[in-house]
């Protein structure tokens, strides 16, 4: 497997990004991704119980649809509790991008990020796609990673290629995400675009496995957005043999998760206000959810998140994350180590002498950046 930190397009996909006039700064904030053979998809949404306007039509138009073609996205506007009218909204603009593709209107999903509680302007919206479509190019997605960004300092991208048989197979990751992190699927905005020849049934159950141990394993602050979304297209160019199981699919998942991983992690190294980030391993639990448990209790921890940006190493502020997670946990069992808070990259291990499981979780430290971001976000 072969990594690079940029965003390469397999071939059939195109993209672009471009201003429309939805962010107040100026800066691109309309995205499509396409993909010019219709293409399998899998995706992981939210699990807060309000969803956004675009979560509730991509849903419906992932069941409708055997497959999809485009990706429509949007920052500056959440589109979430905006009721009926939202949803119309959302309905509106995957018909604007359907039309302007010649393509049908449940093979477009649509993803919004930015203020909540907001009125869409679609009528922006609409003045940007032509401009969108027509600009459409495999260079374009370094337009597109940018115009998804929000409170982001960077953009986040990976692109890995693996040979499944004799056929190379191509994977790309763009994500967005710097606060309103937490786990639970999702945790941000993704989009993965593949040209793997892969089943559905295979294609879902990659997917599952590598959110668990990448998007699912990150908290910021432990506040769950309304809009996260991780999305996989697959159009089959690559010519490959079909992926449906054993050694092909054991790759194929293997790659995904490089993917998904080093875009939750550069998530986290740009976590809103960080100074620092932390890894956390909980080992000799008693099994994966338990250490998993334990980690995103401590990641959680305001008071062990400042206590790391302050230098200060209070072990104690650990302990009692450790004891707050509803688990029966002998002090005399448990051991931590943390290392040095002098280090922009800080670990910390954790040791319950329960079992043999072990789990890793990232987040970052708590600073009054991040106090102040939030406090003028509107």
């Amino acid at each position: 497997m072969k990594k690079t930190l940029k965003a390469i397009l397999p071939v059939g996909f195109k993209a672009n990004g471009v201003v429309c006039g939805l962010k107040k700064s100026g800066k691109l904030d309309l995205a499509l991704l396409y993909s010019e053979i219709p293409a399998l998809a899998s995706a992981k949404f939210t699990t807060n119980s309000i969803i956004a306007a675009p979560l509730i039509v991509s849903k419906k138009h992932l069941e409708s649809a055997k497959e999809i073609q485009a990706v429509l996205v949007n920052s500056g506007n959440a589109n979430c509790f905006t009721g009926k009218a939202g949803i119309k909204d959302a309905e509106a603009t995957a018909s604007y991008v359907a039309q302007a593709l010649k393509i049908a209107k449940n093979s477009v999903l649509v993803n919004s990020t930015g203020i909540i509680g907001k009125k869409l302007d679609i009528a922006k919206i609409k003045q940007g796609i032509p401009e969108l479509v027509s600009g459409l190019s495999g260079p374009g997605i370094h337009k597109a990673k940018k115009a998804i960004m929000t409170t982001d300092t960077l953009a986040k991208e990976v692109s890995v290629s693996l040979k499944i048989g004799v056929k190379s197979v191509h994977i790309c990751g763009i994500a967005k995400g710097a606060g309103m992190i937490a786990p639970d699927m999702a945790t941000l905005l993704c989009f993965i675009m593949t040209d793997a020849k892969i089943t559905k049934q295979a294609l879902d159950q990659a997917l599952d496995a590598a959110v668990n141990k990448s998007f699912n394993c990150i908290s910021v602050d432990g506040c769950m957005s309304t809009n996260d979304t991780v999305l996989v297209l697959a159009n089959a160019t690559a010519g490959n043999s079909v992926i449906s199981g054993g050694k092909d699919l054991r790759d194929f998942s293997e790659a995904l998760e490089c993917v998904c991983l080093d875009l939750a992690k550069m998530v986290i190294r740009d976590a809103e206000g960080a100074t620092k980030f932390i890894q956390i391993d909980v080992c000799r639990a008693k099994n994966y959810q338990e250490a998993r448990k334990i980690a995103l209790n401590i990641a959680n921890s305001a008071l062990f998140k400042t206590a790391v940006f302050g230098e200060n190493p209070n072990l104690g502020r650990v302990a009692a994350a450790v004891g707050a997670c509803g688990l029966k946990i002998k002090a005399n069992g448990l051991k931590i180590r943390l290392g040095s808070l002098k280090q922009k990259r800080v670990k910390l291990a954790v040791s319950l002498s329960r079992g043999k499981a072990s789990a890793t979780v990232y987040t970052a430290d708590l600073s009054p950046e991040y106090i102040k971001i939030n406090a003028q976000y509107n």
